[in-house]
């Protein structure tokens, strides 16, 4: 087991599965910085305009904000409830809301994800752009289940997720090889220009994890 916490931190996901997610269930105290942990896990840039939507949402400091959502998720009975709940109370859109969900409750919920969305069969994009909360709801119990279906047998919720997010990287990348990354006569950019190197990293990174013409989960919806 690692020992020293920065060591911890800088595998993520498992430190959101191992210690986080395992002191929210056992019903300990899950803190600021843990909070946007996750956030930062889904969408890093997210995480200032998440900051200030929470705490004008509840009129209270960010911690308090922070502790008043995680209350809710806790008090809902159902998780139809629980995801609703953020969705409705605290404005917060389908990808970022399951993100949250997923890490609390990794054996219910999985992330809706635009990658994911790419590999499963029939069009799973519309229940992350309706505002509508049943919609919403509807729409992601049939991503949830196209996930189960459409994936291995035998493995948790977070490992099929898993399995798509790499499949669509892997038939990418394969693209993008194919392709010569664009190194034709159109390309600009040298290969060895770090800046070109940056952005390209930063474009990709923006199309992983956002859902396509869904307005920013960090912005809210109401």
């Amino acid at each position: 087991m690692d020992t020293d916490p920065d060591l911890r931190l800088y595998d993520l996901e498992r430190y959101l599965l191992d210690d986080v997610s395992g002191r929210f269930r056992r019903g300990e105290p899950v803190s600021t910085f843990d909070f946007f942990c996750i956030i930062i896990w889904k969408a890093n840039r997210a995480k200032t305009l998440m900051a200030r939507g929470l705490a004008s949402r509840s009129g209270a400091a960010l911690d308090a904000a922070v502790q008043a959502l995680l209350n809710d998720v806790r008090a809902a009975p159902s998780e139809e409830a629980k995801m609703k709940i953020l969705f409705q109370r605290w404005s917060l859109w389908l990808p970022t809301a399951s993100a949250i969900l997923t890490i609390l409750y990794p054996d219910a919920f999985t992330v809706y994800d635009v990658r994911a969305c790419g590999q499963l069969q029939g069009d799973h994009s519309r229940a992350g752009r309706t505002s509508n909360v049943d919609r919403m709801w509807e729409g992601y119990v049939a991503y949830r289940d196209a996930v189960i279906a459409q994936t291995p047998p035998g493995l948790s919720l977070r490992d099929k997720d898993r399995v798509l997010w790499a499949r669509s990287f892997r038939e990418q990348l394969e693209r993008d090889v194919r392709a010569g990354f664009g190194t034709g006569a159109s390309a600009t950019a040298s290969v060895d220009d770090p800046e070109a190197e940056v952005m390209d990293t930063v474009t990709r990174r923006h199309a992983e994890h956002t859902t396509p013409t869904a307005p920013d989960p960090a912005l809210g919806h109401g």
